[in-house]
């Protein structure tokens, strides 16, 4: 029951239209543009070195955040939400096939964007099972986040609060920006965003070759345990 819901949730994603633009179409404008336009400087090296891991990041949140946190809320408005709760999938089966649907829509993200990346001159390195705990905890960071939006707010608030949360840590998160042109005071609060230990993270493994993030991984950890835990506690099926 959990994999057809799984499928259903996808292919509903797929034929989504906003969807795609938000998921898809953005993150690979945003990375072919200022990957071969100098309108940000992004240091030493080549610009695509420091911006695909921040693109990668951006498409985790749109997915897991705001995708997932708009869809639902207007799921929940229309009744789907309820309907689907006293059908013979049980609700966390619902949470799960949700999850599964938005993990196998980030496979394509990640797939899409390398390539593209690599089409534009990318020569990432590091640790591929760091890559993958930053991808999976920022993931469970923005899940949980966008549920909790998802079943607290109004539907409307719920489109509008998703897409103004995505253009403010499009832009502070680190992702086409570095955070060190913040002020000092600035950076120290931003460093602790989900979006910017995702994207820090992904940079030092992929353009350094760090070794295991431990520092990123641990706030992405506890944005997703707080996230979860008060989603479940707060969202409203109704």
């Amino acid at each position: 029951m959990i994999a057809a819901q799984a499928v259903l949730e996808t292919k509903m994603l797929l034929r989504n239209g906003e969807q795609l633009l938000l998921t898809v179409v953005i993150p690979t404008l945003l990375l072919v543009l200022f990957s071969s336009v100098d309108v940000v400087d992004t240091g030493e090296g080549e610009a695509v070195d420091f911006l695909a891991p921040g693109i990668l990041a951006l498409a985790v949140m749109s997915t897991a955040f705001t995708g997932q946190a708009i869809a639902t809320g207007f799921e929940r408005r229309y009744g789907v939400l309820k309907r689907l709760a006293i059908s013979p999938l049980p609700r966390w089966g619902l949470m799960a096939a949700k999850t599964l649907s938005v993990l196998v829509t980030e496979i394509l993200q990640v797939f899409l964007l390398t390539v593209i990346a690599f089409a534009l001159g990318w020569s990432p390195g590091g640790n591929p099972l760091a890559v993958l705990l930053l991808l999976l905890l920022g993931t469970a960071a923005f899940s949980g986040l966008g549920l909790l939006m998802a079943g607290t707010l109004k539907a409307e608030a719920t489109l509008a609060a998703a897409n103004l949360v995505f253009l403010l840590l499009l832009v502070g998160g680190g992702v086409v920006v570095p955070l060190d042109k913040f002020p000092d005071a600035a950076q120290d609060v931003l460093g602790l965003l989900p979006i910017s230990a995702l994207s820090d993270g992904l940079r030092d493994v992929l353009q350094h070759g760090a070794g295991m993030p431990w520092g990123n991984l641990g706030i992405l950890a506890v944005w997703g345990v707080v996230g979860l835990a008060a989603a479940a506690r707060f969202f409203r099926w109704e």
